[in-house]
């Protein structure tokens, strides 16, 4: 698997769909997609890759080919979008969640979505950020 498109991810219904390029035939891109679930472990679909078993030509195809599959067996009503502030840094994906008035982050690598965020809270969206940046910016360095 190539690494998670994460720039080109879509929320919906309470849901993160993530495309990535699962392989390629005669110089042409077949997309498939992971899902991150608002709910987490709960879900059947958490962490799950292409449950629909159909692979897309685009990024938008494959998509649509996600939507209409959560459509079809949608687990939970969801209220709000929970993934509305993420960010994509160095490839990764970022994000940020409001609870009690203290803010915290999930972290997933350019590869999987395995969170290795650390158990950490803070007062605002922005020293959260800064702090993960840093500290990305740090690894990057030291990799060098």
């Amino acid at each position: 698997m190539s690494r998670l498109l994460y720039e080109h991810s879509v929320s919906y219904k309470g849901y993160l769909i993530i495309p990535f390029v699962f392989g390629k035939a005669d110089n042409y891109k077949i997309y498939s997609y992971k899902l991150l679930s608002q709910i987490g472990h709960k879900s059947k679909f958490h962490k799950v890759e292409n449950p629909a078993g159909i692979y897309g030509s685009t990024i938008d195809n494959i998509v649509e080919i996600a939507k209409e599959y959560i459509d079809e067996h949608l687990e939970f009503i969801s209220h709000g979008d929970h993934f509305k502030s993420r960010y994509t840094y160095r490839d990764n994906l970022i994000i940020i969640f409001l609870q009690a008035d203290k803010y915290f982050y999930d972290h997933y690598p350019p590869d999987s979505l395995n969170n290795i965020a650390a158990p950490k809270l803070f007062h605002s969206e922005y020293e959260c950020l800064r702090w993960i940046k840093q500290g990305m910016d740090g690894l990057h360095i030291r990799h060098k």
